[in-house]
């Protein structure tokens, strides 16, 4: 486990770390020492920094790894490299092995979710635990999302499409992230401050940065049937978190669908989309009460 000089911003009692697992070179942080592992895996536009403040709280009582995805962050964007859910659910499994974590409570957020759900419905001997947060997954929702004339949204299928985010984005990363995303996503006056736009746009203005978004929302166009099909044939085993802000129920009624085991549902009221940087004690709190009860099911 190679510990390295954080690149941009960074926490008290955090390290950074690179590891070179399966054709990449994933960045990622780790906080505390004892409890079981959670594994945190962030969404769009977003790094390992959307968890900044959800990181101490969980780190008093579990070990807390959170990365970069490919293609996002400090994480390798190689441009010959592949993108999307399935190579980004195989990084996962190789991290886990690599860092020696054992199984993790996994935690997903927005467009991550279809790369947790592949990791867990795969190699659920890797996974104690899955929290779905503000997400949905392809051919149970996701599509909607892309759908302007029904309350969807126009980015959706403008970082799909191959080659388009690459060409028109580089140059206006602040521009699409402080002047439209995180206005539209976040909920919570202060909760994103201009310190934390300058982390985020630091990475997304990089050389090859739109791969890694390209590559997860391109997975939404090309499944054709592949998840539901993998739903349907291994749905997840482990014990199930979802966790929605922004008023309205497509996380849990996803999960409902895809799990074959225990579902707990939480809203948390007043809250935007971004969950993890709005209302991080919240979600610490609902996220450890449901940590120990499924870790206490294993003593």
């Amino acid at each position: 486990m190679t510990t390295t000089m954080p690149m941009g911003a960074t926490l008290p009692g955090v390290t950074h770390h690179l590891a070179d697992v399966n054709g990449t070179r994933l960045h990622y942080v780790s906080a505390g020492t004892t409890g079981s592992p959670i594994l945190l895996v962030h969404g769009w536009p977003e790094t390992w920094w959307a968890f900044r403040k959800l990181i101490p709280p969980l780190a008093r009582s579990h070990r807390v790894i959170a990365l970069d995805l490919r293609g996002f962050g400090d994480s390798g964007n190689a441009e010959d490299a592949a993108y999307g859910e399935a190579v980004a659910a195989e990084d996962l499994r190789h991290l886990v092995e690599h860092i020696g974590a054992g199984p993790v409570h996994l935690v997903c957020q927005d467009i991550s979710g279809g790369t947790g759900f592949r990791f867990a419905a795969t190699h659920p001997e890797d996974v104690l635990s899955f929290t779905g947060i503000e997400t949905t997954l392809a051919g149970y929702g996701l599509e909607a999302l892309a759908d302007v004339n029904t309350s969807g949204s126009w980015h959706v299928g403008f970082l799909g499409a191959p080659g388009v985010p690459a060409m028109l984005l580089p140059g206006h990363e602040r521009a699409l992230l402080a002047d439209w995303a995180y206005p539209l996503m976040n909920g919570t006056e202060g909760a994103v401050t201009e310190d934390d736009v300058d982390e985020f746009v630091r990475t997304y203005a990089r050389p090859n940065a739109w791969l890694g978004t390209a590559g997860l929302y391109r997975s939404l166009f090309s499944d054709a049937g592949a998840t539901r099909a993998l739903a349907e044939s291994r749905p997840l085993a482990v014990p199930v978190l979802t966790v929605e802000g922004a008023g309205h129920p497509l996380t849990g009624n996803t999960f409902r669908q895809v799990a074959a085991g225990e579902i707990t549902a939480v809203h948390l009221e007043g809250v935007g989309h971004l969950v993890a940087q709005e209302a991080p004690e919240a979600l610490a709190a609902t996220m450890l009460e449901f940590t120990a009860r499924v870790d206490g099911r294993r003593e």
